[in-house]
């Protein structure tokens, strides 16, 4: 198994992303800690994991507080004696996110406290348990839109995204010879709860659909097998990636009809 006797923390796991890696972690042999601000979400996918004979708990915790980040770490070396897989993959998508001129300064700090503050400190308390343990790896959840600009403006997410992707790199090279990894981990358009409760017409589906060469919304157990490719041995010498998942979107300019 990929992660045997590994044991990874994962933030936003109540659904998504978060949940298909959690499971899919398990699966391959490591001991998950997933956190989320929703307890329902986060017991639900700890009780699939333990379902396929895997091992789990959950952690209530708000990642943008300082003390909430500190607490998660501190529970998972506790509870597993270390770490050694830093998934900080929690985010939000605001509906009132729209352009400079109308995104309010309030739902800027929210998604900036939620998306970028929260890889920080989870990198904060992270780094030492990692050392501890003799090294592990990062692997932080960017976005494609991280790369490219959109007409459909999310500007406080797009912002908070690319924030991420240069922290991801600036760590990655200070902590190189650590044998600490770090990796920004970039999905496409995903058919997931996150998206889809923005995308709630079937216009701006096709409006998004027409760029993906692919002609498909991805899958979270798509984007959870690149994040266990990052977590493993498999990407020993990988570090400082923008790792593009994203079904062909970043490098297209005419897609096929």
């Amino acid at each position: 198994m990929r992660l045997e006797n590994k044991v990874a923390l994962i933030t936003g796991g109540a659904g998504g992303i978060g949940r298909a890696t959690a499971i899919l972690f398990a699966a391959e042999g490591a001991k998950v800690v997933v956190v989320d601000v929703n307890d329902e979400g986060v017991q639900e996918t700890v009780r699939l994991v333990r379902d396929q004979g895997g091992t789990a708990m959950h952690c209530l915790a708000d990642v943008s507080k300082s003390e909430a980040c500190a607490g998660m770490v501190q529970t998972a070396e506790q509870t597993f004696g270390r770490l050694d897989v830093l998934f900080n993959n929690a985010g939000i998508m605001h509906d009132e996110d729209r352009d400079a001129v109308e995104t309010d300064e309030d739902i800027w700090d929210l998604t900036m406290a939620v998306n970028l503050k929260s890889v920080f400190l989870g990198c904060k308390y992270g780094i030492p348990a990692l050392r501890r343990a003799g090294g592990g790896t990062i692997i932080n959840t960017a976005s494609f839109v991280a790369i490219l600009g959109a007409a459909t403006p999310q500007l406080a997410y797009t912002a908070s995204k690319g924030g991420v992707l240069a922290m991801s790199r600036e760590l990655a090279t200070v902590h190189a010879r650590e044998n600490i990894r770090v990796n920004a981990l970039c999905p496409g358009p995903l058919q997931t709860e996150l998206l889809m409760k923005a995308l709630d017409t079937e216009a701006k589906k096709q409006r998004r659909l027409i760029h993906i060469p692919m002609g498909r919304f991805g899958e979270a157990k798509e984007i959870a097998q690149a994040v266990l490719y990052l977590a493993s041995d498999e990407s020993s010498f990988v570090t400082g990636t923008s790792f593009v998942v994203d079904g062909g979107i970043t490098s297209a300019y005419v897609t096929p009809e």
